[in-house]
């Protein structure tokens, strides 16, 4: 699988977790080059706290485009620290 955000391949792995038809990435699969930490954070009641990513690529940024959970709960310890897109991310095979 591949993340591409503005022309530009910012995830590629092979060990994707599908979870509510988002593909979580792993950590070690993401070129952090384009990504930058953000302030956000949100609450999913069964996954637990989520942190945010925005995107920088080829001058254009992405607000909070990207999201992990550092902590799961029990029942989303599998995505763990791995991270899913939106807003405009494609995510293709």
């Amino acid at each position: 699988m591949q993340a591409i955000w503005n022309d530009k391949i910012i995830a590629k792995s092979n060990d994707t977790i599908v979870i509510e038809d988002n593909h979580y990435f792993p950590k070690k699969s993401i070129n952090m080059e384009f990504f930058k930490e953000s302030t956000t954070r949100t609450n999913c009641p069964w996954k637990g706290d989520a942190s945010y990513f925005s995107l920088k690529v080829n001058g254009l940024f992405n607000k909070d485009a990207a999201w992990y959970y550092p902590s799961a709960s029990r029942a989303a310890k599998p995505i763990e620290g791995h991270v899913a897109f939106w807003k405009g991310v494609q995510v293709i095979e």
